[in-house]
């Protein structure tokens, strides 16, 4: 069962799993939207220019129909005359053709953004192959595209039947009226004729956004394993990393031994917490923990003290408050100053001792440690039995 489950897709794609299918071409699209736009904004550049190109219509219409007697018989001049006029109605009708080029160029952005893929213009011979084309003959997307024809083709042939139900006595009279009034009045007919059927195909660019989003999300779902696979992949084998980190500990572990013999002191609690400083006057405005550690590596690091003859001092209550509250390299707190300064007074007598003879100094006991650098958890202590002692009253 769990084998199972591992392989069904039930899982949301990862961002990287999308990414990886826009590099690959594969993103929402909808040419139900993209149509709509194309033909909605064709339309309205029509109606907007609709003034200046009848005109221009109307007079490149007479004027190609105004013939003069030898072109009746020398065909070159005929095609002269015509080929002319050509260029004039292609001219007259750039700004549609501009507008309808942009539409079709932007609108790929309103769903899933602008996309150029150089894989895409590859052949795929796989294509080809009839027994892949048959099934895809009765895929589910084949049966949705197959409703929406027929919807498209209800919608439109029946808001095209209404509209020229609708205009037919407009029409009608068309061909009773001056050539200037049908002029004007065709172009609003076929205009709102034609935004009636754009605006059947706003329907279906409804119906179809929500499904190509619902599609491509449900095309990239994937597999439990799949997403393992994938965290692996980008997040690297967790055996791997635990190995790396071992060796970075082993590492940091081993520059943090190098600095005990260049220690001036090691505080001991004694045997659980080890905590090795350095002072030097002049270069440091405070004593430095320059190594650190528990159970076994406090064990090495009191090793490495007694073989460099680095003093050690068993101070439970500092030990602990410095392990705590430091890292190594960090400068002591200042409510540990006090303390440190006894500890510190205590191994440069201890070194006057041992170079010039004297009285041996004795060492330092009942040490000033706050009570909240001693326990980390001393303030939590605190207020549990401030609710404890009210609660009680």
């Amino acid at each position: 069962m769990a084998e199972d489950s591992d392989q069904e897709r039930t899982e949301q794609p990862t961002s990287k799993r999308v990414e990886k299918a826009r590099e690959q071409g594969d993103v929402p699209r909808s040419r139900e939207m993209a149509t709509c736009v194309t033909l909605l904004i064709g339309g309205s550049t029509i109606w907007m220019f609709t003034g200046p190109l009848v005109t221009s219509l109307n007079r490149i219409m007479v004027s190609s129909m105004t013939l003069e007697r030898e072109m009746a018989y020398d065909p070159v001049l005929l095609f002269n005359h015509l080929s002319g006029h050509f260029m004039e109605i292609a001219v007259a009708m750039i700004p549609v053709a501009f507008m309808m080029t942009l539409a079709a160029v932007a609108s790929p952005l309103i769903l899933g953004g602008w996309l150029f893929n150089g894989s895409s213009l590859v052949p795929k011979f796989s294509r080809m192959n009839p027994i892949s084309g048959f099934m895809n003959m009765f895929s589910i997307n084949s049966l949705v595209e197959l409703g929406k024809g027929i919807l498209k083709t209800v919608l439109v042939g029946t808001v095209a039947w209404l509209a020229m139900k609708s205009h037919i006595d407009a029409v009608l009279n068309l061909s009773v009226e001056s050539l200037q009034s049908s002029s004007s009045h065709m172009p609003h007919l076929l205009w709102s004729s034609f935004m009636m059927m754009v605006c059947a195909l706003i329907v279906i660019a409804v119906i179809d956004v929500p499904y190509q989003l619902w599609n491509y999300n449900r095309k990239l779902k994937m597999t439990r394993q799949e997403v393992k696979d994938e965290h692996k992949e980008s997040d690297g084998n967790p055996q791997i990393k635990g190995k790396i980190r071992a060796l970075q500990r082993a590492a940091a572990r081993r520059r943090m031994m190098s600095n005990v013999p260049t220690a001036d002191v090691v505080v001991t609690n004694p045997t659980h917490f080890a905590v090795a400083l350095k002072y030097s006057e002049g270069s440091m405005s405070a004593p430095t923990v320059v190594a650190k550690g528990t159970e076994a590596v406090a064990a090495k690091i009191r090793e490495l003290a007694r073989e460099h003859k680095v003093p050690i001092l068993e101070a439970p209550p500092l030990a602990r408050a410095l392990h705590y509250h430091t890292e190594i390299g960090d400068e002591i707190p200042e409510a540990l100053y006090t303390a440190v300064a006894e500890v510190l007074a205590y191994i440069f007598q201890l070194r006057t001792y041992g170079a010039g003879g004297g009285v041996r100094p004795e060492e330092p006991h009942d040490l000033d440690v706050p009570k909240e650098m001693d326990d980390p958890l001393y303030k939590r202590k605190a207020a549990i039995a401030a609710i404890r002692a009210r609660a009680a009253r």
